[in-house]
């Protein structure tokens, strides 16, 4: 009887060791599953690949440093409705006008680099105005992501048609008779319109005050009720007024003559050498995007440049889209233009005023 007793207590207490050390194998099993997801998560979390494999899940907002009615948004909104089509979300235009396009460069140069937030990239804030203005809060070397070179716009001389001239020669001779009586206006310090005004007076030798706006659109506004003589503007927002005669086209920046404009001579055909200023526009991102970000939103900009509708309007406003196609020949691009101006800007000793 005391013999089985033992056995019995032996048993149990076998039986117990048994099931602690289940408890522990499931125990640590437990552990190491709950480590391995825990480490799946945050290399998840940790991988922009990875975290972005949704993007894009919400709208994407394209800043358009410029008012609207302007060159840079026109051309903005002509690519938006094709770009949300392809993206699968809305790209809603963002309007934060002022100081030569730098205001709304600097609030994408500050965004996060998630795709949310894209930049209308224009020459004048990413390429000359940070030559020009006393302090830009960013560096355009080094703060932004180069995408997509969407092509350039040429500058268009065109004068009120108050102003008793009709060709360049007769526009020089009128201002050297009144020096420093003729205004041009411009979307602001630091424009290719500013710029062109300045390369302009020098070569033809004038002097010419200058008027600075907000944005294309309020210069114009001013031109048509003339407030100033004349603006070297961006084809786009002035075609239209020049096709209902309201304004003067006197001379534009390409090297032939635009099959829209047959009857508009080159700067080199009226003797103004030289004279090598143009917008250009492009998609640009926060500094360090991912690169297959990049790819996607630079399909989507090229597809809306290509769409038949889209080519036919950009066309007619005289985009002409000969320059870099990839992400890599922007970037070059880019920094070709900014030592460009850099030299630009000195040599014509223009500066915020």
């Amino acid at each position: 009887l005391h013999l089985s007793i033992r056995r019995q207590r032996q048993m149990c207490i076998r039986d117990r060791v048994i099931i602690v050390q289940r408890g522990e194998i499931m125990n640590t099993r437990r552990k190491i599953i709950a480590t391995a997801v825990a480490a799946l998560t945050t290399s998840v979390l940790a991988s922009p690949v990875l975290a972005q494999a949704a993007w894009p899940n919400k709208p994407i907002r394209l800043v358009v440093g410029f008012a609207p009615g302007g060159g840079t948004d026109i051309v903005a909104r002509a690519l938006a409705p094709k770009m949300s089509e392809i993206l699968g979300q809305n790209i809603i235009i963002e309007n934060r006008s002022g100081a030569a396009g730098t205001i709304g460069a600097d609030i994408v140069a500050k965004a996060p680099a998630d795709g949310y937030t894209l930049l209308m990239g224009h020459s004048n804030s990413n390429a000359i105005a940070p030559f020009v203005m006393a302090k830009v809060p960013f560096n355009a070397a080094t703060d932004f992501t180069p995408i997509t070179y969407v092509g350039y716009v040429p500058n268009i001389l065109v004068l009120h048609p108050s102003i008793p001239a009709k060709t360049v020669p007769e526009l020089i001779s009128l201002a050297k008779n009144n020096p420093a009586q003729m205004t041009y206006g411009s979307s602001g310090i630091g424009s290719t319109q500013h710029l062109a005004g300045a390369l302009f007076s020098k070569i033809a030798k004038v002097q010419m005050n200058h008027v600075p706006y907000k944005g294309s659109g309020q210069a114009i506004i001013d031109l048509l009720a003339g407030q100033i003589n004349m603006n070297f503007d961006t084809l786009p927002p002035v075609l239209p007024h020049v096709r209902a005669g309201k304004l003067k086209p006197l001379a534009i920046s390409t090297p032939k003559r635009l099959s829209i404009l047959p009857d508009v001579p080159t700067f080199d055909e009226v003797g103004i050498k030289g004279f090598e200023v143009t917008n250009w526009y492009s998609v640009m991102g926060p500094k360090n995007m991912p690169k297959d970000m990049v790819a996607k939103i630079d399909a989507a900009v090229r597809a809306a440049l290509n769409d038949p509708k889209n080519k036919a309007t950009l066309d007619a406003q005289g985009l002409q889209t000969a320059g870099p196609q990839t992400p890599d020949e922007f970037s070059t691009f880019l920094k070709a233009e900014l030592n460009k101006y850099s030299k630009l800007v000195k040599e014509l000793n223009v500066k915020a005023e």
